[in-house]
């Protein structure tokens, strides 16, 4: 072990502590960044009602689409950081960080072009009934606006989190998410601006949260950041973009079975008692409620990756194993309270985001009871496949990133419904979770297996 890897907490701390360090503040951070869609959704539910709900879903898939830009720089730049400083390599690691910082940003302006410049067709792409389309333009014409700063705000999260600093991160968040929830408040029902305001309090939130980022990226702990370094490189583009892969495929996989659903769900709610626009404002709202506890469980993810990360690279197999068997313990705790509060509560959930008709609140019973159910496994495919990316195996965890929502869940999301009507859009979910976390729980179980895990073994087998 060299110099730099015995100063490094993450080589030498208990792993327990390391993880409640890394993964509290990493959950809160998650926790803060779903509040952002969760607020505007209960101003607008509470103000607009059904279809401004329904507007809320048809925009989504832009987000996700930010989240996953943001994911594929923030963790690959943490994760090659990471790797970097743990065989010792410390300018390399700065270039890591500088690269990914600066891609971040102009990725998410080049978002923002297109939508603005295609926002009609994309709107009417998402699947926005006639009635919700208005709703939709107006909320999106604005938050478009904040694209670069909420990639900006996301992955330099995870930037910050790599130089040992994940309160930072979660101060940044906790800022924007306060800032946009008192704007909310006085955008949507003191000034009366309806889907406008709370887009706009949405924006300022993210506006606030990216410059925080960014003068704590300017005061780094372990390296010292510079302009130059923010100069992109394509040798260390290419290896942020491959070890972020996994993470960018899960929401890409994510963003595009939202927009089938959203089709889905018009299509075979129009031939049903419900209707075109409840069960895509029922959907949304769920959807953001499963995002909660999605962010526990990505929250743990993240933690985990600069401990599973920097001590691979320094060849600390024990630690790799046990930072992994802990947190997946954690995250199993986390999906079975999840999975009892959306079986016992859905009424209470949905009336959270405005009322409805009885026909309204059956269905979103249904979808909570239905499409949830297998919500108590949930913790193996997301923890695993980052587990992957951490360790420098990206391709492994672009597969298990790919299992729920590509390989299982969109062929029956399509398949099951010829069948079983808008049902088996409900029925497609378990299926699919079931079946990615078996998939993972195999794919870990022979990763650990391998002889650099055993005790004594130091040198790592072939990388991909």
């Amino acid at each position: 072990m060299n110099k730099l890897q015995e100063e490094n907490p993450l080589g030498t701390e208990p792993v327990g502590l390391l993880l409640r360090r890394f993964t509290v503040p990493s959950i809160i951070s998650m926790l803060v960044g779903s509040l952002y869609n969760i607020v505007d959704q209960f101003f607008i539910g509470q103000k607009i009602g059904e279809l401004g709900n329904a507007a809320t879903n048809i925009a989504f898939p832009l987000n996700t689409l930010c989240i996953a830009t943001a994911l594929i720089f923030g963790v690959g730049g943490a994760s090659a950081f990471n790797l970097s400083m743990g065989e010792g390599h410390r300018e390399k690691a700065v270039r890591y960080m500088g690269n990914a910082a600066s891609m971040l940003f102009l990725s998410g302006a080049v978002i923002t072009l297109i939508t603005l410049g295609f926002l009609r067709p994309l709107m009417q792409f998402f699947g926005s009934p006639d009635n919700v389309l208005d709703y939709a333009m107006e909320y999106t014409q604005v938050t478009a606006v904040g694209f670069p700063f909420l990639l900006l705000s996301t992955g330099g999260g995870h930037l910050l989190r790599a130089d040992g600093r994940p309160r930072m991160t979660m101060i940044c968040n906790l800022a924007g998410a306060v800032i946009n929830t008192v704007l909310d408040a006085l955008f949507v029902f003191g000034l009366e601006w309806g889907m406008r305001g709370a887009a706009l309090a949405t924006i300022i939130g993210q506006i606030a949260a990216a410059a925080m980022v960014v003068w704590g990226l300017a005061h780094c702990h372990t390296v010292d950041l510079e302009r130059r370094h923010l100069i992109p490189g394509l040798r260390y583009v290419g290896r942020i973009i491959s070890l972020g892969f996994a993470n960018w495929v899960n929401q890409i996989a994510m963003m595009v079975v939202q927009i089938i659903m959203n089709k889905s769900l018009k299509y075979y709610g129009a031939l049903s008692a419900y209707g075109e626009s409840i069960p895509i404002a029922c959907s949304g709202i769920i959807t953001k409620v499963n995002m909660l506890f999605m962010s526990f469980v990505i929250g743990l993810s993240q933690g985990l990756q600069p401990i599973a990360g920097f001590n691979y690279g320094a060849g600390n197999y024990s630690r790799v194993k046990e930072a992994y068997k802990k947190d997946i313990i954690c995250g199993a705790s986390l999906a079975v309270f999840s999975f009892l509060m959306f079986q016992i509560f859905p009424r209470q959930i949905i009336s959270v985001f405005g009322s409805g008709s009885e026909e309204y609140y059956r269905f979103a019973e249904n979808y909570f009871h239905i499409f949830l159910f297998f919500t108590f496994v949930n913790f193996m495919q997301p923890i695993s496949s980052n587990f992957f990316t951490a360790i420098g195996k990206p391709k492994r965890g672009a597969f298990l990133a790919l299992t729920r929502q590509i390989i299982f869940l969109l062929p029956l999301v399509v398949a099951l419904p010829l069948y079983m009507g808008i049902d088996g859009i409900m029925y497609a979910g378990p299926v699919a979770d079931f079946l990615a976390a078996a998939v993972a729980g195999i794919m870990v179980m022979r990763e650990l297996k391998r002889k650099e895990y055993r005790p004594g073994n130091h040198a790592p087998e072939g990388a991909e």
